[in-house]
């Protein structure tokens, strides 16, 4: 399959480590699939703790294929953010999906769920999910 109509994932954390770490435990996870297109946006432009909306649009336009990219995040002003660039309407690829799920759960999820082929809907919908996974 072509990564061509395959999902992209960014992944919005307050830490580049914890973004870069997720993003490894997610395609690690779904190895043995196609790859899928994931980026981690993390921290500060200068490496400080904190969001930045040059990392993330960054991020959203190096994973963009053409079917959509799903963006996951951390924490409070993480999602207040990428709402920020949603609501602007040019600075993320046109497909650009905030979603609501867990962090690493979700990620494994939507990244699993990309190596399919699956379009930003089933993507979205397989992360959320992940609110339901049960540990004990």
């Amino acid at each position: 399959m072509s990564d061509a109509k395959l999902v992209g994932i960014v992944l919005v954390s307050h830490s580049a480590a914890v973004a870069e770490s997720v993003a490894e435990l997610a395609k690690g996870l779904a190895s043995g699939g196609t790859e899928v297109p994931v980026a981690p946006a993390g921290g500060t432009e200068g490496g400080g703790l904190g969001t930045s909306a040059e990392l993330i649009a960054a991020a959203a336009a190096s994973v963009d294929r053409g079917a959509g990219v799903a963006v996951l995040t951390d924490l409070g002003s993480s999602v207040l953010t990428v709402k920020a660039l949603l609501a602007e309407g040019d600075e993320l690829p046109g497909g650009t999906r905030l979603v609501d799920a867990p962090f690493v759960e979700g990620a494994v999820a939507a990244v699993v769920t990309a190596a399919t082929g699956a379009d930003l809907a089933a993507v979205e919908a397989a992360a959320a999910e992940a609110y339901d996974y049960r540990k004990v």
